[in-house]
C-alpha cells in the first residue's frame, strides 16, 4: 500500500492520476451540455449504496471510471451559463491550479513549522484585503471556511468587546434581509436568537436606519447592551447594501461592535466601477468576505478581518504541543492564535495564484460583467408582463415571480413558481434558486457567471413560464 502514498518513489504515479483526472474532468467541462442531469435522490442513492468500499478497485483509472457514475455524469456544474442558482461561480484557472498545489503539499496553516511560506503569504493576503477595505495600520484576520464562521468569530469577538458577563442583556442588530448565521452565531454564542433584533427594510431591502436608531435608545433605556450591528453588503436573496455610513455613525453612537457582511458583496473590493457601494465600510470593526463567491475562487475560501488585531486574542489559546505562550515572545508567526480552527487548509494559497496571474483588475472587471448582467435581466423582467420583479439590484441576484393571466389567487400562483422551479431542475436545463418574499413565493437569479448572456436569461424566463402554464392548465382544470 506505501506504492500509494505521495512522495519521492511515486512522483511519477501522482503526475499521472491527476493527469488522467484533469482530463477526465476538461472532458466533462467541455461536453456538459446543461447546468444538471436532473437525476433523482431515488435514481441516484442505489447507484451509490451499490459500492463496497471494502473491496477496492486497485487502480486510480478503475476510480475515475466508477467516479463517473457516482458523481461527474450528475453533478451540478457551475460553469454552465444557466446555472442561475445560489452563490455559486464558475472557478479561475489560476484558483485552481493552486488547488492542486496546496492538495498535494498538504501544509496546515495553523503553526509555522507546518506551513512556514504558507504563514507569510496568508499573511500578506490578509493585509491586502485590509487595505483594500481601508481598515488601518492595526488591522488583522485570518482564512476561514466561509462566511458563517467568519460571522461566528466576528460576533464571538464582539460578544468579548462588550465587556459584560450578563449575557441576557446583550442584543445583536441586523436587518430581517441578513444572513441566517447571524441568528445561528448568537445560539452558539450562548445569547440565544432571541437576542437578534431584527430591523425592517426599505423597498430596496436595505435596512432603515432611522428604525436602527430607534431600536438601539429603546435597548439602551431598557438597560440593555447593544453588542453589535451587523450591515449586510450584499444579502443572499437581493444583493443589496445596508448604508453603511449611517449605520457605522449609530455603532459609534451607542458604542456597538460594528461587523459588516461582505461575504457577498466583498468582490467590489476589485471593482473600478462599483468600489464606491462599499463606502462606509472601512470603519467597520469587523468584515467578512467570501472570496469563493464574487472573487471566483474554489470553495472553500473565506477570511474574517478586524480594524485591531489585538482584538483576535479572544480567539487565542495556547497548547504546549502546539503554539506555547513562549512563541509569542520568539515572534513565530502561528495563526491558530487567531483562528476558530486548528487544522487548516492553505486556501490562501488559491487567491494568491489569482492575483499573480490575474491581478485585481482580473476580477473586478469578472464581477462587473455579472453585476452589468442583472441590471439587464432587471430590464427585461420589467418589460415582460408574466414577471413581478422585486428590487433593482445592487449587486448580481434578481428575485422575481411568474404571474399568470386570469389567476387571482396567490397561493396557487406560489404553488405554479414552486412548480415551475422543481420541474425545470429536473429537466436539467436550467438551475434557479427560490425563496419567500412576505410569505409569496418568489425565485431567484443569481449571476455570476460572466458566461451568461441576456438570451441565456431570456430562454429561462421561458422555460420557466412553459412549465407554470402546464401546471396550471392541469391543476385548474381539474379543479
Amino acid at each position: 500500500m506505501r506504492s500509494h502514498l505521495l512522495n519521492d518513489a511515486t512522483a511519477e504515479s501522482y503526475r499521472r492520476s491527476v493527469t488522467e483526472g484533469v482530463e477526465r474532468v476538461a472532458n466533462k467541462l467541455a461536453t456538459t451540455r446543461g447546468p444538471f442531469t436532473g437525476v433523482t435522490p431515488a435514481e441516484l442513492a442505489p447507484v451509490i449504496d451499490a459500492v463496497d468500499l471494502d473491496r477496492p478497485l486497485g487502480d486510480a483509472s478503475a476510480a475515475l471510471d466508477e467516479l463517473e457514475d457516482v458523481y461527474l455524469r450528475d453533478a451540478v456544474y457551475f460553469h454552465h451559463p444557466r446555472y442561475l442558482g445560489h452563490l455559486n461561480c464558475p472557478v479561475v484557472i489560476p484558483a485552481v491550479l493552486g488547488e492542486a498545489i496546496l492538495s498535494a503539499v498538504n501544509s496546515s496553516l495553523d503553526t509555522w513549522d507546518q506551513s512556514a511560506g504558507g504563514t507569510l503569504i496568508e499573511r500578506k493576503l490578509i493585509d491586502w484585503t485590509a487595505g483594500r477595505i481601508g481598515l488601518g495600520p492595526l488591522a488583522d484576520g485570518v482564512f476561514t471556511s466561509g462566511g458563517t464562521q467568519s460571522n461566528l468569530q466576528a460576533l464571538l469577538l464582539a460578544r468579548e468587546e462588550a465587556g459584560t458577563r450578563d449575557l441576557s442583556k446583550l442584543r445583536i442588530f441586523s436587518s430581517e434581509c441578513s444572513h441566517f448565521s447571524v441568528q445561528k452565531s448568537a445560539t452558539l454564542l450562548g445569547l440565544g436568537a432571541d437576542a437578534v433584533v431584527s430591523v425592517p427594510v426599505d423597498r430596496n431591502k436595505r435596512m432603515q436606519s432611522v428604525v436602527l436608531a430607534a431600536e438601539l435608545e429603546t435597548c439602551r433605556a431598557e438597560g440593555l447592551v447593544p453588542m453589535a450591528i451587523v450591515a449586510t453588503a450584499g444579502t443572499t436573496d437581493f444583493g443589496s447594501i445596508d448604508p453603511l455610513p449611517e449605520i457605522a455613525a449609530l455603532a459609534e453612537e451607542y458604542g456597538a461592535w460594528m461587523h459588516v457582511d461582505a461575504a457577498y458583496g466583498c468582490g467590489l473590493l476589485a471593482s473600478r466601477k462599483r468600489r464606491h457601494l462599499l463606502d462606509g465600510i472601512e470603519r467597520a470593526d469587523s468584515v467578512t468576505v467570501d472570496y469563493h463567491k464574487s472573487f471566483f475562487q474554489p470553495v472553500s475560501s473565506s477570511a474574517v478581518l478586524v480594524r485591531d488585531g489585538a482584538t483576535l486574542r479572544h480567539a487565542t489559546y495556547h497548547a504546549d504541543y502546539l503554539n506555547p505562550r513562549r512563541t509569542v515572545a520568539e515572534a513565530i508567526p502561528n495563526q491558530v492564535d487567531k483562528s476558530l480552527q486548528t487544522t487548516r487548509r492553505f486556501d490562501a494559497l488559491k487567491l494568491w495564484m489569482t492575483l499573480r496571474v490575474m491581478g485585481a483588475d482580473g476580477i473586478g472587471e469578472l464581477f462587473d460583467e455579472v453585476c452589468d448582467l442583472a441590471r439587464e435581466g432587471f430590464a427585461l423582467l420589467a418589460a415582460d408582463p408574466r414577471y413581478d420583479v422585486v428590487v433593482e439590484p445592487q449587486l448580481s441576484t434578481l428575485v422575481y415571480r411568474y404571474i399568470p393571466e386570469n389567476v387571482t389567487s396567490p397561493a396557487e400562483i406560489d404553488r405554479a413558481n414552486l412548480y415551475a422551479r422543481k420541474a425545470l431542475f429536473a429537466s436539467g436545463e436550467a438551475v434557479v434558486a427560490g425563496t419567500k418574499v412576505d410569505g409569496r413565493q418568489y425565485l431567484k437569479f443569481t449571476l455570476l457567471n460572466p458566461e451568461t448572456t441576456t438570451a441565456d436569461i431570456a430562454a429561462v424566463l421561458d422555460l420557466i413560464a412553459g412549465h407554470a402554464e402546464q401546471y396550471l392548465g392541469e391543476n385548474l382544470v381539474h379543479a
